[in-house]
């Protein structure tokens, strides 16, 4: 199995880079010194032109006619290859050429390439044409009808090539040398700017459900670059720790909550076979027996539930769900609960019977609103009321409110009232059918739609319980 690698792809960009960088820079050099030294050539050759052109004379005769004095030509650019000129007039056509003019070359007519190859094809020549160029050497008084002359001067660019070439050979090298000095920095400074990241996953490593505690190197804690990977894997370790210590003591309550009824059940069983008995105390027997056993499967099946939950809650679970009216499964909800409520004379209120459309499972929202309004019921006082308020919000979330006039609960116990099996009332025991787990289901269900469940509560004054859930799951 092939392994990506960091370090590896930033060598390699590093490496790339400074390559990339270095022809860069190689031909922007060449390109710039050619462009130089062509104009450089340019100039010169412009200027012998004119030179050129300064050795055409008028004669005596004021005659209109022309005639070149070759006495005083002018130096070629480069001396090791003599340069070419050709001057023609308007009139009289081709005037005089160089002594060295190639046999078989002709002159190009305007706008033609500005270069030319010998015939023996060893020299290349850079071509300048000038064009209207006045004779200037002429007597002053003297009358004659102007002309114009046209100047092709041509000079060998052999020496502009090899300058060209030793300008990219400098360049090169001292790419080359300068690639052989930065790469090797830049890997040292890759493989130093990693080291933090490999002592960071060194004090990782040594994190196991014994020892939760991540101690950040120095060199890490000073990275801005990993500020967020240590903030991320310090609050996973704690949530984590949270999460293991919950498990722990879910398995502590739950085999603290099994433990009873099976000791009962166990108690009962032995005292029947303890001596012989009527039918009767074996009846009466065998019912307590099977209460314990519904009080058992009723445990069983909410800690199922309960698992479910929160397992659909973080993904684990697909399920199919139909949109469905929220009111309504709050109303028979409360209709469920109503004999219960009639038990302790209380009344309950809905308000707010509006159409709030959600994607969801109906029996998952009545076990959410049964056990609120329960724990709603039972702690309100006897003929008390208990007011459940839907309110829909099409720019925000579905709202429930169950409110109770109870003796309301404790600040101590209020962080806790969603923890399994937790009983901030100790007096909800086997008698009541408390098991501590109604509270933490209905979270899990809530979050499991994508929504929030808060209370609000202070002794004497009773409890609000309020259910947001996302119109956005419909």
């Amino acid at each position: 199995m092939v392994r990506n690698s960091i370090q590896r792809r930033l060598i390699a960009t590093v490496i790339v880079s400074q390559t990339l960088l270095a022809a860069g820079l190689l031909f922007t050099g060449v390109f710039y010194t050619h462009r130089r030294l062509l104009s450089t050539l340019d100039a010169g050759m412009q200027a012998r032109a004119m030179s050129v052109a300064a050795l055409v004379r008028y004669t005596e005769d004021a005659s209109g006619n022309v005639y070149f004095d070759n006495t005083l030509m002018p130096d070629s650019l480069d001396p090791g290859h003599p340069d070419l000129f050709a001057v023609w007039t308007e009139r009289s056509g081709l005037l005089t050429r160089s002594s060295n003019w190639p046999l078989g070359l002709q002159i190009p007519p305007q706008g033609a390439y500005n270069r030319w190859v010998t015939a023996g094809g060893k020299i290349e020549y850079r071509v300048l044409r000038v064009s209207g160029v006045p004779v200037l050497d002429r007597e002053e008084g003297m009358s004659f009808r102007p002309q114009t002359l046209t100047i092709v001067y041509a000079a060998p660019s052999f020496s502009m090539r090899r300058q060209t070439w030793l300008a990219a050979e400098i360049i090169a090298v001292a790419s080359l040398f300068l690639l052989a000095v930065t790469v090797p920095l830049a890997l040292w400074g890759i493989r130093r700017g990693l080291l933090p990241l490999q002592h960071l996953a060194d004090q990782a490593a040594l994190v196991s459900a014994n020892h939760w505690q991540l101690r950040l190197p120095e060199d890490a804690q000073q990275i801005a670059e990993l500020r967020p990977l240590t903030e991320s894997m310090t609050t996973m370790l704690a949530r984590l720790q949270h999460s293991f210590a919950q498990q722990r003591e879910f398995l502590g309550n739950a085999a603290h909550e099994l433990k009873t009824p099976v000791a009962v059940l166990k108690s009962t069983l032995q005292s029947l076979q303890h001596r012989p008995r009527s039918s009767d105390e074996y009846r009466a027997g065998l019912e307590q027996c099977l209460e314990d056993l519904d009080r058992l499967e009723q445990l069983l099946q909410w800690m199922l539930r309960l698992a479910r939950a929160e397992q659909w809650a973080q993904g684990a679970i697909r399920r199919d769900l139909q949109v469905i009216n929220v009111a309504a499964t709050c109303e028979e909800a409360v209709e469920r609960i109503r004999p219960l409520a009639q038990t302790h004379n209380a009344t309950i209120h809905v308000s707010g019977n509006e159409t709030v459309l959600l994607r969801a499972d109906p029996e998952d929202l009545q076990l959410v609103w049964i056990n609120l309004l329960e724990n709603a019921v039972r702690y309100s006082p006897e003929g008390g009321s208990v007011e459940v308020a839907i309110m829909r919000n099409n720019s925000g979330p579905a709202r429930v409110i169950f409110e109770d006039h109870g003796v309301g609960i404790p600040a101590a116990d209020l962080p806790h009232i969603f923890e399994r099996f937790y009983r901030g009332d100790p007096s909800r025991t086997r008698a009541t059918g408390g098991f501590g787990l109604g509270l933490a289901i209905a979270k899990a269900l809530v979050e499991a739609y994508g929504g929030t469940i808060t209370a609000a509560s202070a002794p004497g004054q009773g409890t609000r319980m309020t259910v947001e859930l996302p119109l956005g799951s419909q």
